[in-house]
């Protein structure tokens, strides 16, 4: 793997934890100084300047890995349409098996770090919305105001928070999807080792 692909790993690796981070279920005191501190910290604000650089590139990335995966698969068809893929030859099979394998790789390491890297942004302004709304719904609370107004904006709050929760049961099922596609992404892999090792046999 090149230098610019295991940098978009680690990437991708920073991402799962910190997403693993915010949806953890924290006290509500907790996740207010955490949320307070990265969205005023200036320090997290170059980081997150810097971030916003690096998805540029990683986005370069990802059109150049899936350019290279139409192009790769488009030559393995041609190739099994010229019928060289059995011809008998395996160092052109594996050639093939491999350029393939990598390719599809590439696409999925760059697409899961951009997918994921709008999952986290979406997810962190919905939590920061949610915990700003739970505040001003403590304060109305803890007055012990009345009246229309009062009545008219709990409800309203109310309505805010049963919007934050759907919104929230949506990403818990971005989740599971991104879960199905790490797995899809594992069964390619190990398919291509028991190829692999397959036409290394018939080699022996």
């Amino acid at each position: 793997m090149t230098i610019y692909y295991s940098l978009t790993f680690m990437l991708l690796a920073a991402e799962m934890a910190t997403f693993c981070v915010l949806v953890f279920p924290l006290p509500h005191k907790v996740r207010k100084r955490i949320f307070g501190f990265l969205s005023e910290s200036a320090a997290v604000a170059k980081v997150a300047y810097a971030l916003r650089i690096s998805f540029i590139f990683v986005a370069i990335l990802f059109v150049d890995a899936l350019q290279r995966m139409f192009r790769v698969t488009a030559e393995s068809e041609l190739a099994k349409q010229n019928g060289v893929a059995h011809s008998g030859n395996v160092q052109t099979e594996n050639s093939f098996a491999a350029r393939k394998f990598y390719s599809q790789r590439n696409t999925y390491l760059t697409g899961f770090t951009l997918f994921l890297s709008l999952v986290l942004t979406r997810t962190f302004s919905i939590l920061l919305e949610l915990i700003h709304t739970q505040d001003e719904y403590a304060k109305l609370k803890g007055t012990g105001a009345s009246g229309g107004d009062s009545t008219k904006e709990v409800s309203e709050l109310k309505a805010k928070i049963a919007d934050l929760e759907k919104k929230d049961r949506d990403f818990e099922t971005l989740k599971k999807q991104s879960a199905q596609q790490a797995a899809e992404f594992d069964r390619l892999a190990t398919k291509y080792n028991e190829a692999t090792g397959a036409n290394s046999s018939k080699r022996d």
